[in-house]
């Protein structure tokens, strides 16, 4: 199963994250299938970039998204709030 989640890149005490498709039996840091777009939380607020379409195209193909990349997706628009 593909699932939805976010991939840690930047310095230490520097995160910032990819919010990639990727196996879910796949260990964290290992090659993904597709980039959605990213997320950084450090900025005020926190800044999300996503493509609303690809983010579509690959639920609608049944990847599941974690809890935090679901509650990202809530706060875009993307997934319905609730």
């Amino acid at each position: 199963m593909l699932r939805i989640r976010l991939a840690r890149v930047g310095s230490r005490g520097n995160p910032h994250y990819r919010v990639v498709v990727i196996d879910a039996r796949s260990p964290q840091g290992s090659d993904y299938v597709d980039r959605l777009g990213y997320y950084n939380p450090q900025t005020d607020p926190a800044t999300i970039v996503l493509d609303g379409a690809k983010v579509t195209s690959w639920l609608q193909k049944g990847a599941q998204p974690s809890e935090t990349v679901a509650k990202l997706l809530r706060r875009q628009g993307i997934l319905p709030k609730g």
